[in-house]
């Protein structure tokens, strides 16, 4: 499935990262990957309200947890900044598609990192 929204189809999520040398762009790529199947499943379920957008953020999120363990396997790991530009990433997103009100923290809840 294509993103259909304008201001996600051609954005760059985790951008900063890519361009420090510490944070592995394989990895990175699985990153970007999630991001990108979070905003595919948004424009496939439409979610109704904060929660049902939430309940998206959270698989989202525990797919970022599960890649901890491929970033340490790379001499890398989910860091301050890596946190940050991620959140980041999931608050684009959120906003993108109209949920300006949502919690940045709630987003991103199930964080391990």
């Amino acid at each position: 499935m294509t993103i259909t929204n304008e201001r996600l189809a051609g954005h760059t999520f985790m951008a900063l990262l890519y361009e420090d040398d510490y944070f592995p762009n394989h990895v990175l790529d699985k990153g970007t990957a999630i991001l990108r199947a979070l905003c595919e499943r948004i424009e496939a379920e439409r979610p109704a309200d904060l929660t049902a957008l939430y309940a998206l953020t959270a698989v989202a999120t525990e797919a970022f947890n599960d890649l901890e363990e491929e970033f340490d396997a790379a001499g890398s790991e989910i860091e301050t900044v890596a946190r940050e530009e991620i959140g980041e990433a999931f608050w684009t997103i959120a906003t993108a598609y109209g949920f300006e009100d949502a919690d940045p923290e709630e987003l991103i809840a199930e964080r391990e990192w």
